[in-house]
Order: structure tokens, then sequence, then C-alpha cells
């Protein structure tokens, strides 16, 4: 019996496709079961990449609107992220496509799994947002060293030592 034929690059790169948006589709519906509240109260929607990013019209934001006084510029829920506008989603872009990555990896787990992440690092002792791994893994976009210091901080809290990456091995007094 003769093998079958491999499948071309771009069938095989639409099916995984499509099957990376059927994986995180559960995470995304949420997200665009938000976005339908956002859009009727006065927000829009853009299609970025393979994301929809949906923008909170500002001047409807009171100033004692929770949104409004957080410090989140945004929130991915598999392939929708929401945020305060469209300047602020351009700002965090390469942040929330981490998350929107995560999703894909997870697909209907990552919630949860971000969820128990934040409640892992709150048992550390860290802050559930910024210790935890995915925010860590999406900070290191920005900053390469996030990833490093949050690996400190917890393996410092533990008594355990690390070496920092710039860390040649070789130890130089203060006084020399």
């Amino acid at each position: 019996m003769a093998a079958a034929p491999p499948i071309p690059t771009i069938q095989r790169s639409r099916a995984r496709t499509l099957f990376v948006q059927l994986w995180a589709a559960p995470t995304s519906l949420l997200g665009l079961l938000v976005s339908l509240v956002v859009l009727a109260s006065g927000g829009s929607v853009r299609r970025v990449a393979h994301t929809l990013e949906v923008a909170l019209q500002p001047r409807r934001l009171s100033r004692t609107s929770w949104w409004h006084r957080s410090r989140f510029g945004a929130i991915t829920l598999g392939h929708v992220i929401i945020g305060r506008t469209h300047a602020e989603l351009a700002r965090v872009r390469a942040h929330e496509r981490v998350h929107v990555q995560q999703a894909e990896r997870l697909g209907p787990f990552f919630l949860p799994a971000y969820a128990l992440a934040s409640a892992a690092a709150w048992w550390r002792g860290d802050c559930p947002y910024r210790g935890n791994r995915y925010e860590v893994e999406a900070y290191a976009v920005d900053d390469p060293s996030a990833r490093y210091h949050a690996e400190k901080a917890r393996r410092t809290a533990a008594g355990e030592a690390i070496q920092s990456p710039n860390d040649s091995g070789t130890r130089h007094s203060a006084t020399s």
C-alpha cells in the first residue's frame, strides 16, 4: 500500500491555525461575550493579525470606575484583547500577544491554569499578578531580565542561591 502524499505546507498551516483557534475557542468565547458588553456601551473593535482588539470609550469611563482606577491596560481572553483605548492596546500589544500564545497552548485550561498560578504566587508570598508565571513570561517580552528577577525573588524567598545570567561566576569585592 502506497503512503499518502505529504500535505502541502499551506494546507498544514491552515489546519494548524484552525486547530489552535478551536483549542482556544472556549476562552475566546468568553472574550467575545465581554466584548459584546463593551461594544454595546460604546466601545470599538479592530482586527489586528489573528486577534480582535476591543477598546472602551475613554470619555464614557468615569473617574470612579474600576477600570479607570486600575493599573491594567488590557486583558486577554483567548484571541480577544480588551483594553482602555486603541492607543493603550497598541502599547501593550507584545505583552498581550504572549497571553494569546499561552491560551493557544493551553486551550480551555488556560484560565484555570492562570488562576492556579496566581494562587501559587500568593502562597509563596509573591504578588498574585506580578508573581504569576504567565505574567512573568509576558513581561519578559518587554524586559528580558524580568524572568530572572522573578526567579531570583522566588528562590531567595525559598533560601536558594541563583546566579545572574550576566554573572561570569567570578566575585569582585568592593575594595578591589
